[in-house]
């Protein structure tokens, strides 16, 4: 473990290289504050933070896994919640598949960093959960913690491997079958932990019984407006001046094939990508004749992209790398997905690269409440939402490179020699969160304590 002054130093540091604002010295950033809530946040904006790690090797990731396994394209922030159901071809299509659903971070890299960094988010949502049943944490969620019961750390690591395992078995299937890679799952056993939730992203689909009630399109606009507009929604969307609704507009309107109804700025979305900006674009028709002309409106996101947070400390991995970071997210998301969303492309706009993509009628997240308390066996049912990311990750890696089996022999061969070490490792790593997220809350604390505005409020 790092000496605690040394380490306060080091996200100082880092957060001011990535947010422009250092804890402790800056003025307070909504991005720090909610990831000092609990260490899996933490993990979830502090992807930098963990690249700066592997690179200095505080996180030790094993060298078979970091030299024998070839290069494919990975997601860059693979955790818990970076998976979920969605429709394939975005807003266009009707099959509800599960699958990673954020490509932020996508680049050219080292399997070996997606699944260290998702085994870390396994431990540190069953710390966080337990911490929560304990109530050292806090949580927003309705949870009858009398009648859930918890997953312990130890269940936490055991699904550590199951995800892992699961990864290895789907790479032998690819290479006993190699049109395999281009399976995707869309069902589960009826007693699944993942079953209600793809029966909950079907029914949010276009031909879905909750489209017009629960979609994301059905949460952010009027429906009952004519042509459709956003909801009034002061905490998520701010309405744009007349001069910059007509730039954003005339800017973003060859990416869409439909009229653009209305325009927002949407706010705190995210984690990780909490400080940047991000236009939400209502399109569709303007003429609506029935509920059944709404399923042609869809969302559109115009996102300002940045770097890949493994970039920064592995910049030579490979010449794809530089591409700009809008391109590379939609080259990678592309490769990674069976069938990428319809729309999906990058757009250079007011000195930025914007990544302009779908935002998906049924999509379904995951959080670590869903997977780590139930009320009998919650340790039978993070390992099997672990073992279906494992292999929906298998698959997504595997398209990487479609014309051999080079990459999952290479799997076949080292993950399983390297297993054990690689989840020490992570069972290390996540306590290195725990006390980064502790000092995160500590450097805030004194940003509060010396600010005259909160000693006089």
């Amino acid at each position: 473990m790092l000496h605690s002054d040394q380490r306060s130093e080091q996200l100082q540091q880092e957060f001011k290289r990535t947010d422009a604002v250092a804890p402790g010295i800056d003025p307070l950033l909504t991005k720090h504050q909610k990831m000092a809530q609990n260490p899996f946040r933490f993990l979830r904006g502090s992807s930098g933070l963990f690249y700066a790690d592997i690179k200095n090797s505080v996180l030790k990731l094993p060298e078979l896994l970091t030299t024998k396994i070839p290069l494919t394209t990975v997601i860059g922030d693979c955790h818990l919640s970076n998976f979920g159901f969605f429709t394939e071809e975005g807003s266009s299509g009707d099959r509800v598949i599960f699958a990673p659903n954020d490509f932020d971070d996508a680049c050219v890299g080292h399997a070996v960093w997606d699944w260290s960094r998702y085994a870390v988010s396994i431990l540190l949502a069953a710390d966080y959960c337990q911490g929560v049943k304990q109530q050292r944490y806090a949580n927003e969620t309705k949870l009858d913690l009398n009648t859930l019961q918890v997953v312990t750390a130890k269940e936490a690591a055991a699904a550590v491997r199951s995800f892992l395992t699961a990864y290895v078995a789907q790479c032998q299937a690819i290479v006993e079958e190699p049109e395999l890679r281009y399976a995707v799952l869309d069902d589960f056993p009826k007693n699944h932990v993942l079953k209600p939730v793809l029966k909950k992203a079907i029914k949010r689909s276009a031909k879905g019984e909750d489209f017009l009630r629960k979609s994301t399109l059905a949460k952010v606009a009027d429906l009952s407006a004519r042509p459709l507009k956003f909801k009034d929604d002061s905490a998520k969307f701010t309405r744009l001046t007349a001069e910059l609704y007509k730039d954003v507009e005339f800017s973003f309107r060859p990416y869409v094939s439909d009229d653009i109804l209305d325009i927002v700025t949407r706010q705190g979305a995210g984690t990780g990508s909490l400080n940047m900006q991000r236009y939400y674009l209502l399109v569709g028709p303007k003429d609506i004749h029935s509920d059944e002309d709404l399923a042609l409106c869809h969302l559109i996101e115009a996102k300002q992209q940045r770097d890949a947070a493994p970039l920064y400390f592995f910049p030579d991995l490979s010449p794809v790398n530089r591409l700009n970071a809008a391109h590379l997210t939609v080259d990678c998301q592309r490769l990674m997905q069976r069938r990428p969303d319809l729309v999906l492309d990058e757009h250079y706009w007011n000195g930025a690269h914007y990544l302009v993509r779908s935002l998906h009628h049924a999509n379904v997240d995951v959080d670590p409440e869903d997977v780590c308390f139930a009320e009998k066996a919650p340790g039978e049912e993070l390992a099997e939402y672990a073992e279906a990311c494992g292999r929906t990750l298998a698959l997504a890696h595997s398209r990487g490179d479609r014309r051999s089996c080079y990459f999952e022999q290479a799997v076949l061969q080292y993950l399983p020699q390297a297993m054990d070490e690689l989840i020490q490792s992570c069972l290390d790593y996540a306590e290195q969160q725990k006390t980064d997220c502790e000092l995160l809350g500590q450097l805030l604390g004194q940003n509060l304590s010396s600010d005259p505005q909160t000693e006089t409020a």
